[in-house]
């Protein structure tokens, strides 16, 4: 065994034996940091949740990255989410950390594919990380039915399936059809046909968990529905163009359409928020993290 994967397993095994922190603990840390700069806080808040890093940056192994560059960059995105993190957004850490480990893994890895160099928008990452799967599963469907489906038509579905536009699909298949032989030859002569695309880990979430996503996103919508309607036209405007949209404007760029100094947005947009902070005060402090 290598030293580097002698280093990998302590380190692994160090984290795991990291303290569990409860609610209050992390809070009072989180406070410690943002507003003391403490770094034994800070210290103590990254090292308790390294654990959850480490998780993570497992999920993208079989991208072909090596695991310790995986962590590696797991624990710059736990490191950002420190930093950034606001503990009066009413929102675990923990959760808040999840987003910003996932989006520094991805990254590295969409940067490091070998046969593919992107850019990182989310329709390139959810096709990325998503296509090769939903694929499959759509051909493994029309074969069970005893039809083959035209590649044009797969383009389609998958395009509908993921949520991108047909071009997106096209484009990215070009971009990985080198890793499509590797993932559709098969394993061995005794493994009866199967393929190395079979042994892929299934992301798609579960049915009870589909359930409650679905419940809770559609209860969210109905809070956020709510609370943009207390808001006058063009406060609307603006927390759409800042906050909803794919590629958020700049104060600036909005100050120019409207006719006002980037300052001036920039109050308007406090403003709207804190009139939807109100609005949402009484529902759930969860839905705080729109406001990230």
């Amino acid at each position: 065994m290598s030293t580097i994967g002698i280093t990998d397993q302590n380190f692994s095994r160090n984290a795991m034996k990291a303290e569990m922190l409860d609610a209050e603990t992390e809070l009072a840390l989180a406070y410690a940091w943002r507003d003391k700069r403490d770094e034994q806080a800070l210290h103590r808040l990254i090292t308790a949740y390294m654990r959850l890093a480490i998780s993570m940056a497992g999920k993208f192994k079989r991208y072909g990255a090596p695991m310790n560059d995986l962590i590696q960059e797991a624990s710059v995105g736990l490191m950002k989410a420190a930093d950034k993190f606001d503990p009066d957004r009413g929102v675990r850490f923990s959760t808040y950390a999840m987003w910003w480990i996932k989006a520094s893994v991805q990254e590295y890895v969409m940067r490091n594919w070998s046969m593919v160099r992107t850019g990182s928008t989310s329709s390139q990452k959810s096709l990325f990380f998503n296509m090769r799967r939903v694929q499959a599963r759509i051909e493994r469907e029309a074969a069970a039915e005893g039809r083959a489906i035209p590649t044009h038509e797969l383009h389609q579905l998958v395009a509908t399936e993921v949520g991108v536009p047909l071009h997106d699909v096209e484009m990215m298949d070009g971009r990985l059809s080198g890793a499509d032989y590797s993932l559709n030859a098969t394993q061995s002569a005794e493994d009866e046909g199967r393929e190395w695309i079979d042994a892929l880990e299934d992301d798609s979430p579960q049915a009870a968990e589909t359930v409650a996503n679905n419940h809770d996103n559609d209860t969210l919508k109905q809070w956020l529905s709510t609370a943009l309607g207390g808001l006058n036209e063009r406060e609307q405007f603006i927390v759409h163009e800042r906050k909803m949209r794919e590629d958020p404007r700049t104060l600036e760029s909005l100050g120019t359409e409207m006719g006002l100094s980037k300052e001036r947005v920039r109050q308007l947009e406090a403003a709207a928020f804190g009139k939807m902070r109100k609005s949402l005060e009484s529902q759930s402090t969860e839905v705080h993290a729109f406001f990230a």
